[in-house]
């Protein structure tokens, strides 16, 4: 039985046995899905799947269906009999979350070569694991999974092997091969992957890894030897992607509206954002946010600096009655450049959601980018005045806040798992600097509005990548030129657009866009006696739910507590679902 996170949710009622059923059914799907996707369930924190590895062995993609779909059908059956509102509502939000990763599937075996960047796959499987907060007994568990890596387990083929075999016999002329620049990049990375994981064992204390890992250093050598020599040459030269495929990545993380009109909502809102800064900076905001940059922090000054910044917002929280602070604190570090080059932005490093014994989420923040094509300097965050709104975002009111209050006060697990997607995660994130900006100084204000400036020009950049309307190189120079950006981040933001997440640089924009919107139905309906912090508290409170369904929730409750208050027409939209791969809150 797994040991569930159950604690209060205070917009919901005093019953708290639906929740242990809900918790129960989504524990049954977990079972499935750990058969396939041990590191997702390694990373949510489901501990029996901490030594398995990816199911890479033939017919993959049919067995995957065949499960996911009897798994529904159960899932369907079950709610037929089931009474409470609740449950049936987080059998829907899992149903639906199997249908997306069974339609995904189904769309990528018919249009493309199933290919993977492996050594990066296995860094993050083993960092999970490794991660210090975890305690020492289940970091043990990194060294089977290892040895599975490596083919070291009786019965078991080396990954690398599988991994290779997957893509050959789909090595078909009618399918799309990855983007040459994915590739590339992932050449260059091998390397250091291999490097990071021995980093992860030296830190942690586990012994006897040397052996397997000197075996599995060998292997992925020879795999991106392989990659060189039988990938690289048959890789496609642009990365925009077959229409129905990109259309599905946005529904994917959320986004429930057309690439087009996804183009016109990013356009009309960096014009305005642009303008906004202009008013702000007197003038340029390009030139004085340059003249900002060339003051930045010593090394050794960056994390005590975002430290202070997040005391200080804080206070301002609790002085404006913002919302409700979890009791746990936040916590902030650097990232290792194997981190570095996984995820080359600022991110939260998410606590466990099953099993949570006190473990935090990790506000980590990276000050180089492996990928960049040159050595000039990321200087984007390490500016004292840009620290403000970075912090927000990734800590507090922002992600990190989202996981403290859902372990503390407690969600179904379907709504953490289940419906969470960049739209809901983001769009939070993005509010959450939204409101915060007004109690910045002037300068720390400037930052804020170039991170929505560069937030509006994902929505149209991402898109028109993806559409073969403009090429990443070009994606890149205009986000230093007109955003600012440094060359590692611009490069960083081009990357993401073609191959590394097509679609989700989109969802921030939309998420806070249907945020601002959800604000102002409740404002109207109440009237004078809206209560931002009754409001940011109850959106929290809901877990991770998309638009759709948390502005059903919310207007619902509010309902309740102020009966009499207007109702407004709640907006069309659909949810969606975390990937497989435990896309982390950026």
């Amino acid at each position: 039985m797994l040991a569930l996170v159950v604690v209060s949710m205070p917009s919901l009622a005093q019953d708290r046995s639906w929740i242990e059923r809900s918790d129960r059914n989504t524990a049954m799907v977990f079972e499935t899905l750990g058969a396939f996707y041990p590191e997702w369930m390694s990373y949510i924190g489901v501990e029996r799947f901490d030594t398995e590895v990816t199911d890479l062995k033939p017919g993959r993609t049919k067995r995957i269906d065949a499960a996911l779909g009897a798994m529904a059908q159960r899932l369907a059956a079950l709610k037929q009999k089931e009474r409470e509102v609740h449950v049936r509502e987080d059998l829907d939000i899992t149903m639906d979350a199997l249908a997306r990763m069974r339609r995904t599937a189904a769309l990528e075996e018919r249009l493309l070569v199933p290919f993977r960047d492996l050594p990066r796959q296995m860094f993050e499987g083993l960092q999970v694991l490794l991660d210090k907060r975890n305690p020492q007994a289940r970091q043990q568990h990194a060294l089977e999974r290892l040895r599975r890596y490596a083919g070291m387990a009786p019965g078991a083929a080396p990954v690398a092997q599988l991994a290779r075999e997957r893509t050959m016999e789909r090595a078909n002329a009618k399918l799309a091969w990855p983007y040459r620049g994915e590739v590339e990049q992932q050449l260059h990375n091998c390397t250091r992957y291999v490097a990071g994981i021995a980093e992860l064992f030296r830190a942690s204390g586990v012994q006897d890894w040397q052996a397997p890992h000197e075996r599995l250093a060998a292997q992925v050598r020879e795999h991106c030897d392989w990659v060189r020599g039988t990938v690289l040459a048959r890789a496609r030269a642009t990365p925009a992607l077959p229409r129905e495929l990109y259309a599905d990545r946005l529904k994917n993380v959320g986004v429930d509206i057309t690439p087009e009109q996804a183009i016109a909502l990013g356009m009309t809102t960096f014009a305005e954002v642009r303008e906004a800064m202009e008013r702000l900076a007197g003038g340029d905001y390009r030139e004085r946010l340059r003249e900002l940059k060339r003051e930045p922090l010593a090394p050794e000054r960056i994390l005590p600096l975002y430290r202070e910044r997040l005391a200080e917002i804080e206070k301002i929280i609790e002085r404006e009655r913002l919302l409700t602070l979890p009791k746990r604190a936040a916590s902030i570090r650097l990232a290792s450049e194997a981190e570095s080059a996984a995820i080359p932005a600022p991110y939260l490093n998410t606590p466990r959601l099953v099993g949570n014994r006190g473990e935090v989420g990790e506000f980590v923040l990276p000050l180089t980018n492996p990928n960049a094509k040159s050595k000039a300097p990321a200087d984007d965050f390490t500016a004292p005045a840009a620290a403000w709104t970075l912090t927000a975002h990734e800590a507090r009111p922002g992600h990190e806040l989202q996981y403290a209050a859902m372990v503390e006060r407690g969600v179904p697990l379907a709504r953490a798992v289940f419906a969470s997607n960049s739209t809901n995660a983001e769009g939070w994130a993005l509010y959450a600097e939204a409101i915060m900006l007004p109690y910045y100084p002037a300068d720390g204000q400037l930052f804020a509005l170039q991170l929505r400036l560069m937030r509006a020009a994902r929505a149209f950049l991402d898109p028109m990548v993806n559409l073969g309307r403009i090429t990443p190189e070009a994606a890149k120079e205009y986000l230093m030129r007109e955003v600012t950006l440094s060359e590692p981040l611009a490069q960083q933001e081009a990357d993401r657009y073609a191959f590394r997440e097509p679609g989700q640089a989109v969802s921030y924009l939309y998420g806070y866009s249907r945020l601002r919107e959800l604000r102002m139905k409740a404002e109207i309906a109440l009237r004078e006696k809206f209560d931002q912090q009754e409001f940011h508290d109850l959106i929290i409170a809901q877990g991770l739910l998309p638009p759709a369904l948390l502005e059903r929730a919310v207007l619902a409750e509010l309902t309740r507590r102020y009966p009499g208050t207007s109702r407004t027409p709640a907006s069309p939209g659909g949810a969606g679902s975390r990937s497989p791969t435990g896309a982390t809150a950026r």
